[in-house]
């Protein structure tokens, strides 16, 4: 894919994030981006096609970091800390209807995201849980598969809107709310320790 489209997915994605998808014509986005809608139908058919591959691109990017992560940070806690430090700081501001607006209009779209939710990070996880295991960090009676697709399923509660209104919860309290619940219920005493010690280090609650 030619830099110029990367560029104009990437800057929509910012625009879907804001605003959400529905509320956003190809005439808003086009408007927005400073282009020509012509010059946006040179790389899309439509709008469910932007938003299928401004989808794409998200999660191409968003696997590409977390295989970074897992090779820079070799201790289990470290990188699932810093992985939910730019998952929180990165969705933190998502409009709220971005998950409804995908799953009613744009299925599509969707089902690239439920992939990457039900089985990227599902696996990412698992191999975490199983790491924190061979090191001590997590505690050994643990089966890695149940629990990694179990927080799997908790990380889509995050954005529902119904059980946490986006008037009252915004995404960061509730994703690290999660994390606090996940690695308290895994971590044995050598990493509860270890992870006290790095969140006073980072001046963040446990």
């Amino acid at each position: 894919m030619e830099e110029r489209c990367l560029e104009l997915l990437g800057k929509t994605a910012q625009l879907f994030m804001r605003n959400g998808i529905k509320s956003m014509t190809m005439d808003d986005i086009a408007r927005q981006l400073g282009v020509s809608k012509k010059t946006l139908y040179l790389y899309v058919s439509d709008k469910n096609d932007l938003v299928i591959k401004v989808m794409q691109q998200i999660v191409e990017h968003e696997m590409l970091l977390a295989n970074q992560m897992c090779q820079t940070f070799e201790n289990a806690i470290d990188m699932l800390f810093e992985l939910s430090k730019d998952v929180s700081q990165k969705f933190g501001q998502v409009h709220p209807s971005i998950n409804y607006d995908m799953q009613k209009y744009h299925p599509e779209a969707w089902v690239v995201f439920e992939e990457f939710r039900t089985v990227f990070i599902a696996d990412c996880i698992q191999q975490n849980i199983e790491k924190g295991i061979e090191q001590g960090l997590y505690r050994e009676n643990l089966d890695p598969y149940i629990i990694s697709r179990m927080y799997s399923a908790k990380m889509d509660m995050c954005t529902d809107g119904e059980v946490f209104p986006p008037d009252r919860y915004n995404f960061k309290t509730i994703h690290m709310e999660l994390m606090r619940y996940h690695i308290r219920g895994i971590a044995s005493e050598a990493g509860l320790k270890y992870l006290k010690a790095k969140v006073k280090q980072e001046n963040i609650e446990l």
